[in-house]
């Protein structure tokens, strides 16, 4: 007997190994998956600019990184004795401009370097609704997307929908620029399977119907571009609340935890798939708590896992084995 719907994967011209550069943006199911690729030794840079929801603020920012802009006190606003920027999280705030200022910049300088030599980008969109900034916005120009809205009062932000056409026309106008840019990248896109009910239940459905149908007609349009059904896998595959958090919105560890066993067999080698299991051995021998760490049994443990470790950098000395040879070697007993 049958669950749930499991269905197959189409995997991307160019697999993803150790070996590339990640560069991951979007929504907060990006660094769910940021997180992961982390924990397994991949080069990854995770949201440069904060959590971005909306398609507008997500090709914005990544226009940004390409131009290298530098952002001044004439681009922050003052709210609750902070600075912000309407187009950063507020992980990018300060209690003055010039500390705004430094988190801000000093991140565009560090992601223009790193996505000119990414490999892949994983973008993952989050809600076509976007939210605009009315006259009464503090240092903002009226009509603009606010990436953020920094618990600023509800009369600066005016609620819309974006359509297929002008969600394919920003995407449409970033790609072009990513691949003028990084000729080598290849794009994936998600969608992500948080839903966004503060919107309302048939609100978010539009609004995941307007990204599903813009990211499918680019990905015909483009070489390069791969959709991989993060959504499709909690919403058709899982299909039950048993795989949401208490909120009913966010997925919860299981559900993320499948679709990362589904990124995993769908958009990578057999030998990286072999390597992971490598490192999760080892990383889950750096993470064991003895009861007794002296004894002679516990010390040849740590003994056979500081010389996988050791072996291991020297197999594959493009992934940094530092942090494990450290713990290993410091919890021997001299």
């Amino acid at each position: 007997m049958k669950f749930h719907y499991e269905f197959d994967i189409q995997s991307p011209d160019k697999l993803i190994h150790h070996q590339q550069k990640l560069m991951l943006i979007g929504s907060c199911f990006t660094e769910n998956i940021g997180e992961k690729l982390s924990k397994h030794k991949f080069t990854v840079l995770e949201n440069p600019n904060g959590i971005l929801f909306n398609p507008v603020s997500v090709s914005e920012a990544i226009t940004q990184y390409i131009e290298q802009k530098v952002f001044t006190s004439n681009d922050l606003f003052t709210l609750n004795e902070s600075w912000h920027s309407w187009k950063h999280h507020s992980r990018y705030s300060g209690i003055t401009p010039e500390d705004a200022l430094q988190k801000i910049n000093s991140s565009t300088e560090r992601v223009h370097q790193f996505l000119k030599n990414a490999d892949q980008i994983v973008i993952t969109l989050g809600s076509a609704w976007v939210y605009t900034l009315t006259e009464k916005a503090a240092n903002a120009k009226t009509g603009a997307v606010a990436a953020n809205n920094h618990k600023a009062p509800a009369d600066w932000f005016s609620k819309k929908l974006l359509t297929t056409e002008e969600v394919l026309s920003v995407l449409d106008h970033m790609i072009h620029r990513l691949f003028h840019f990084n000729p080598k990248l290849q794009i994936i896109f998600t969608i992500s399977p948080v839903r966004h009910l503060r919107e309302g239940v048939i609100e978010n459905n539009k609004s995941k119907a307007v990204l599903i149908q813009s990211v499918h007609h680019l990905v015909e349009k483009f070489g390069r571009l791969y959709y991989f059904p993060a959504y499709e896998l909690v919403i058709d595959d899982l299909r039950d609340y048993r795989f949401y958090a208490e909120d009913l919105v966010h997925p919860n560890y299981h559900a993320t935890q499948y679709v990362w066993e589904k990124l995993v067999n769908a958009c990578m080698s057999e030998d990286t798939k072999n390597l992971l299991k490598e490192i999760d051995a080892i990383r889950l021998a750096a993470q064991h708590k003895p009861f007794n760490p002296s004894t002679q049994q516990h010390q040849q443990f740590l003994q056979t896992y500081l010389n996988k470790a050791i072996q291991m950098e020297k197999q594959y000395p493009f992934i940094s084995w530092k942090e494990e040879i450290s713990y290993f070697e410091s919890s021997l007993k001299r």
